[in-house]
C-alpha cells in the first residue's frame, strides 16, 4: 500500500460483542484514499459483522468498542445516516433493493440524503452509474424485482454510488452469482477505483479479491491473522493452502 497516500479509514481496536460472544476481536486496519483493500476469511469469521460495525448498522443486541476514524473524524458513535453524510456507503450482502420500484427510482433513492441536504445536483451521479452499468440504463424503467442476480448486484452498487461516497464498502458482491457475472462484477470494481472512490471489499472469493485489491487482511475467528500487499498474500503458502487451492480464478 502506498504509504504516501492519505489514510481515509483508520480502525483501531475494533471489538464487537453479541452478549458475551466476541464476534470481532481488537481489529486494526486502514484504507487509504482511492485504494481497494480486501478482507478475506472463512464463513463465520466476523467479516460482515465488522462491516456493519464500521457502517453503524449493528443490530440492537450488538455492542462495539474501539476507534473508527473517517478522513480524520471520529465516527464511532455516529448513526448510519451521519456516516453516509460524511462519505461512507455500504452495499450489504442481501443488496436490500426495492423490488416493486423501477431501476431508476432505486438509484435515485441512493441520492436522497443529498437531496435532503439541498444539493441542487443531487442526481449528478446518474450518468456515471449508467456509464458503468449500461444494462441498468437499458432497464431504467424495469422493476428491480425482475432483474437477474447480476443486474441486482449492479443496481446495489449503482445506488451506493449515487451518494457520492469517498469510501464504498462491499459485502460479498460475488455471492450467488455465476462465474461469468462474477468476472464482470470484479472488472466493474476495478473501474470504480478509477473514479477515485476507496473500496473496502469483504469477499469469500479470495482469488478474485486478491487480484483486484492493493492490500489485504485475513480475518479468522474475529481476529486479523495475516495482512500485507495483496500480491504478496496471493503467493503466501498458507493463503494458497487455505483459500486459493488449485482452482482457476473466475476473475482473470
Amino acid at each position: 500500500m502506498n504509504e504516501q497516500t492519505a489514510v481515509l479509514l483508520d480502525v483501531q481496536g475494533l471489538q464487537v460483542l453479541y452478549g458475551k460472544v466476541e464476534a470481532v476481536q481488537s481489529v486494526a486496519m486502514q484504507v487509504r484514499v482511492g485504494q481497494i483493500v480486501t478482507v478475506i476469511g472463512p464463513n463465520g469469521a466476523g467479516k460482515s459483522t465488522m462491516l456493519n460495525a464500521l457502517a453503524g448498522a449493528l443490530p440492537p443486541v450488538g455492542r462495539q468498542h474501539g476507534s473508527v476514524m473517517l478522513a480524520g473524524q471520529d465516527i464511532s458513535i455516529l448513526s448510519v445516516e451521519q456516516r453516509v453524510a460524511l462519505g461512507m456507503s455500504l452495499v450489504p450482502e442481501k443488496r436490500e433493493l426495492f423490488a416493486s420500484m423501477k431501476v431508476e427510482d432505486n438509484l435515485l433513492l441512493g441520492s436522497y440524503r443529498r437531496y435532503q441536504a439541498g444539493e441542487r445536483q443531487y442526481a449528478d451521479q446518474l450518468s456515471i452509474v449508467f456509464d458503468l452499468f449500461p444494462r441498468l440504463k437499458q432497464r431504467r424503467t424495469q422493476l428491480a424485482g425482475t432483474l437477474s442476480g447480476g443486474e441486482r448486484q449492479m443496481l446495489a452498487l449503482g445506488r451506493a454510488l449515487m451518494a457520492k461516497p469517498a469510501l464504498l464498502m462491499l459485502d460479498e458482491p460475488s455471492l450467488g452469482l455465476a462465474p461469468l457475472i462474477v468476472k464482470e462484477i470484479f472488472h466493474i470494481i476495478q473501474r470504480l477505483q478509477q473514479t477515485g472512490v476507496a473500496i473496502l471489499l469483504v469477499e469469500q472469493n479470495a482469488r478474485a479479491a486478491l487480484q483486484v485489491a492493493t492490500y489485504a487482511y485475513v480475518l479468522e475467528g474475529g481476529l486479523v491473522t495475516l495482512e500485507g500487499a495483496a500480491a504478496e498474500l496471493a503467493h503466501d503458502q498458507r493463503v494458497i493452502d487455505t483459500y486459493l487451492g488449485l482452482s482457476r480464478t473466475h476473475a482473470e
